[in-house]
């Protein structure tokens, strides 16, 4: 909560209102913190219904933003994908500003809005497309494959997209035996291990996980017996190989669903552990306690503005939309 923030009261109506909300999340929040947030979640989730207006929010959001008022959750892609399929007037993008930029080349018939322009992010912003026009000419003829961690600018001078999730996948379909992977080092690296082709990349790395390393997995171990450790591939490799599953956001939800381990920490962004931890109060869930400073700029304050306001809104040229949209759009076909 920002300090800045006016003070909404909490009446009966909030209470009533949002006690189902709170009952999710009770083990995250005390009472009295939960009365000075309650208001904005309900008058957020007001506000959306009369402005028709739907609100993403990524796994990296949270709790309160997560579970108080999105819509729709989920990773960066599948975020835009379901936003592109909404009959909202105004997308209201919880997440980073690379994102926002997604939804709106999916979506450019839509207001497309995040509640802080500032919330950036340091993969994204480790390459230009001035970096991809360069790596072309050094090397011709390699098929660039970006990462959806990327701006607009940045995927229009790309041949195609891809996830941490389907990276091998969209790598497998080329035909050229050498391919570009930007600008990920370490989920190039990953996705180096699982094929046969040759993956030339780029000094990039996400500020979160490139923190971890695997001396924090072998202290997990020691301290919680029987602990089972699931790694995001933007970790580098020495502590992908201290896990016990290595997979995308999405594939480390499906992975706790399935299997329902007793025991499990996250190696990624500790709000994701919140959440899941939320949604699945049986499961311990170890926090690893590093978070994005970007994402944490979105706040509920600043979403209800963002909602007042319907902005700051996120803009795309026509062209530079479409000519990003394209390698988006060749990597949904091959998924």
């Amino acid at each position: 909560m920002s300090t800045n923030a006016q003070e909404l009261p909490y009446t009966d109506a909030v209470a009533k209102a949002t006690a189902p909300i709170y009952e999710i999340l009770k083990d995250q929040y005390a009472q009295t913190y939960w009365e000075t947030i309650a208001p904005y979640i309900y008058e957020i989730n007001r506000l959306k219904k009369e402005k028709n207006a739907v609100i993403l929010a990524h796994n990296y959001m949270t709790p309160d933003i997560f579970h108080g008022i999105a819509d729709i959750v989920g990773d960066s892609l599948a975020l835009a994908r379901s936003a592109a399929k909404s009959e909202a007037d105004i997308i209201v993008q919880c997440g980073v500003h690379f994102m926002a930029e997604t939804s709106k080349a999916l979506c450019m018939d839509k207001k497309v809005i995040i509640p802080d322009m500032k919330a950036g992010c340091s993969l994204a912003e480790s390459i230009t497309a001035k970096d991809v026009k360069l790596l072309r000419e050094k090397y011709p003829g390699v098929p660039i494959i970006t990462y959806v961690n990327t701006s607009a600018e940045v995927k229009a001078e790309s041949d195609i997209c891809c996830t941490s999730g389907n990276a091998v996948k969209i790598i497998n379909a080329q035909e050229s035996d050498t391919v570009l992977m930007i600008p990920d080092k370490y989920l190039a690296q990953y996705t180096q291990n699982h094929t046969d082709k040759k993956v030339l990349t780029w000094e990039g790395s996400c500020e979160v996980h490139e923190r971890f390393t695997p001396e924090d997995i072998l202290k997990f171990r020691a301290k919680y017996d029987g602990v089972v450790v699931l790694a995001h591939p933007e970790c580098p490799p020495e502590v992908l190989a201290e896990a016990d599953y290595t997979g995308s956001t999405q594939d480390m939800i499906n992975y706790v669903e399935g299997e329902k381990p007793d025991r499990v920490v996250l190696i990624t962004e500790c709000s994701m552990s919140d959440n899941i931890a939320a949604a699945n109060p049986k499961m311990e869930l170890v926090r690893p306690c590093q978070m994005c400073p970007h994402m944490k700029r979105i706040t509920l304050p600043k979403i209800l503005k963002a909602l007042q306001t319907e902005g700051p809104e996120v803009l795309l040229d026509a062209d530079l939309a479409e000519r990003s949209r394209i390698p988006i759009q060749k990597m949904l076909d091959l998924s």
